[in-house]
């Protein structure tokens, strides 16, 4: 037992005084570093949006790129165009010439964006035709061809827009346009403004936050539209005292060969908030210090010094967690409530070392499970098998085999689930041995049975499949022809319904010490990465079905192996444990 040391004694105002401090102290460090954190946090965001909106530009850079030169050569070299000046509106060659046309700028609208709109003026019979499905009232398409008209008169008007995206206002409503002329005639492409920044407004800004598109001479193409779906006034500052806490950050984008570009603001008005919120809390907590410092003063000589004196005595705790006597409080409660936590601390050391190893024990399957899935050697050998399959020109031989290491591979990674259907299972099973028949060149024969019931029963995926390796790695010879069986069927054993597998081969059998071990349920050793297939799947099985599931070995008496699994019907899920971890792994090891 500690010896306690002697306290130089203090009133309690002493620690009422302290406690003032202290909170005092602590509010004005949280509200440094509220401003510190909020400043960071308004950068980061800043930063991260600025560099998402860049993105969206480039993006939008690429995608008038390939227009323009999209409809520069159509212009230029497109023999539909030639057709469609060439003969009258009416005629089949100019209607075959329109549709063709028609449907080469849907095929380009539709690998874009459908808000685009792609038009043809043919300046000689001032005609001009949508190209493409418009988004354009009757309206605005009638500005958009006086305009282009226009253009053809005077041609210093149509100067500032040839191949230059600029902007244009039809009906109220502002437009990004971009026209190229060829011999007299026209190939225009417009976009609403509002439809072309559409995507920026979904970046969340801020809710003062807005986007929007400027021209050069710094006229305002779109409404800027906050975050919570007002129209903000541009310039406006709604914030007063509170403006050094607003996010407020200007972003400016430039388009390329564009008369226009984009502005983002970004301004978060929810930092202000969290920072009135930090100061309301920190002020609570000061409130909270000075009630708690006035109710120190009122149980000074009831409470406080029964509890210090327990205080003390838990302080003397040994660092391997065996605790002192603490019975020397004046007050019964403190006593009993230290040894049962002196008890308490004892059962979570216990619980502590336990959870430790089941998670060491848990974090080994999982890695030989991932062992069992990768399976370098097997797939090398595939395809080897397949190059040798070249080289003698098998064809239909080779594509058989491709095609089953394909489904093969594919049920491997694919396959996350805890239980699979059995016919699902069974045909993987089949799979495999095909492969497998394709490399002995018909060195083994294959036998499966499996009733009818059993085709939707759930077993744990690639359970057989460790089994069937076993066989296929010490049974199967060149010398001897081998035979490989599995038999699934149910039975009904003290009254539940149990599902039987029996998995048999003609080969040498278990050895007499292996199989000693797995009929004792003694662990074989592992040591060099071999055996772990069969002990990995008995662990999976113990913990899939809660101990319920048998495994049962033996040598047959005209020579092989036999494994039966005895599998229960299905436990609740509360009645099993994490399945997650339990992954099987290959290789029979020795057996």
């Amino acid at each position: 037992m500690a010896k306690r040391a002697e306290n130089k004694l203090y009133p309690i105002k002493h620690y009422v005084r302290i406690i003032m401090m202290i909170s005092i102290s602590a509010l004005i460090l949280d509200f440094i570093i509220s401003f510190a954190s909020i400043s960071i946090v308004k950068q980061q965001s800043a930063r991260d949006l600025r560099d998402t909106a860049q993105l969206y530009i480039n993006r939008i850079n690429g995608d008038f790129s390939y227009i323009n030169h999209f409809m520069g050569w159509t212009l230029a070299n497109d023999d539909n165009v030639r057709l469609m000046g060439a003969h009258g509106q009416n005629d089949a060659e100019f209607i075959k010439a329109n549709d063709m046309l028609y449907r080469r700028f849907v095929e380009l609208q539709k690998s874009y964006d459908r808000s685009y709109n792609f038009f043809l003026y043919l300046g000689r019979k001032d005609l001009m035709l949508n190209i493409a499905p418009m988004g354009l009232t009757y309206k605005q398409y009638q500005e958009l061809k006086e305009q282009i008209g226009a253009y053809q008169v005077n041609s210093q008007i149509y100067d500032p827009f040839y191949s230059r995206w600029s902007t244009v206002r039809l009906d109220g409503t502002f437009y990004v346009l971009n026209v190229f002329l060829y011999h007299g005639d026209y190939m225009i492409c417009l976009i609403a403004a509002d439809d072309l920044i559409g995507p920026l407004r979904q970046i969340n800004l801020g809710e003062r936050g807005y986007a929007s598109i400027w021209t050069e001479d710094g006229s305002l193409v779109t409404s800027p539209i906050l975050g919570n779906g007002e129209r903000a006034e541009v310039g406006q500052d709604t914030f007063g005292w509170l403006k050094a806490f607003q996010a407020k950050t200007t972003v400016k984008g430039e388009f390329d060969n564009a008369s226009f570009f984009v502005k983002l603001v970004i301004q978060f008005g929810a930092f202000e908030k969290i920072m009135i919120a930090q100061l309301l809390i920190m002020l609570l907590a000061v409130i909270v210090a000075c009630s708690l410092s006035f109710i120190m003063l009122y149980f000074r000589n009831k409470v406080l010094q029964p509890i210090k004196s327990f205080s003390y005595n838990l302080a003397f705790w040994t660092e391997d967690g065996e605790p002192i006597d603490i019975a020397s409080s004046n007050i019964a409660e403190l006593e009993k409530a230290g040894k049962q936590f002196a008890q308490l601390v004892g059962q979570i050391k216990t619980y502590k070392i336990d959870i430790y190893e089941r998670e060491i024990e848990k974090q080994r399957i999982q890695l030989d499970y991932m062992k069992l899935q990768i399976k370098p050697h097997f797939f090398l050998n595939c395809l080897t098998t397949i190059h040798s399959m070249a080289q003698m020109d098998m064809t239909d031989e080779i594509q058989k085999m491709a095609m089953s290491t394909s489904i093969y591979f594919r049920y491997i990674f694919q396959n996350g689930q805890d239980f699979v259907r059995m016919e699902d299972e069974i045909e993987h099973v089949r799979i495999y041995l095909d492969i497998q028949k394709h490399r002995y060149r018909d060195a083994f024969l294959y036998r499966i049975e499996v009733g009818e019931r059993l085709r939707d029963t759930p077993i744990p995926p690639l359970v057989l499949q460790t089994f069937i390796e076993n066989a296929i790695k010490y049974a199967v010879s060149r010398d001897n022809d081998s035979l490989i069986t599995l038999v699934a069927g149910c039975r009904r054993i003290g009254g539940e319904a149990v599902t039987v597998i029996r998995i048999a081969d003609t080969g040498p059998g278990f050895p007499p010490h292996v199989l000693e071990k797995l009929r004792q349920g003694v662990p074989l050793d592992q040591t060099h990465g071999t055996r772990i297939g069969i002990m990995n799947t008995i662990q999976r099985l113990e913990s899939l079905y809660g101990g319920r599931a048998v495994v049962r070995f033996r040598n047959r008496a005209g020579g092989g192996a036999g494994v039966t699994l005895f599998l229960p019907e299905l436990p609740e899920l509360s009645e099993l444990t994490d399945p997650g971890t339990n992954k099987p792994t290959e290789d029979r090891g020795s057996a």
